[in-house]
């Protein structure tokens, strides 16, 4: 199900600090989770498919990402300091 430490650190060598190793694992294009003591965890077909050279598969169900809207409205300063300039004068 997972490469072992012993399959990372051969994939990783001469790293041996987990959080280089991660690094190292994401550089190369592999999906990477951090378990409970520091160390990665690679599903090994994850590995396999990236490994040979396949290309990976398009995901199930891609996450839609919102649509870009014009510039965020912005406030009518001109407005507000008149309406400040009206209170001062009443």
């Amino acid at each position: 199900m997972f490469l072992t430490d012993a399959e990372i650190a051969e994939l990783c060598a001469p790293l041996q600090q987990p959080a280089a190793q991660i690094r190292f694992l994401r550089a190369s294009g592999l999906t990477v989770t951090v378990k409970p003591n520091g160390r990665p965890a690679v599903v090994r077909s994850h590995a396999e498919l990236v490994l040979s050279g396949a290309a990976p598969a398009a995901p199930q169900n891609p996450v839609a990402k919102p649509e870009t809207t014009a510039a965020a409205p912005r406030p009518n300063v001109d407005g507000f300091m008149q309406l400040v300039r009206k209170r001062r004068k009443e």
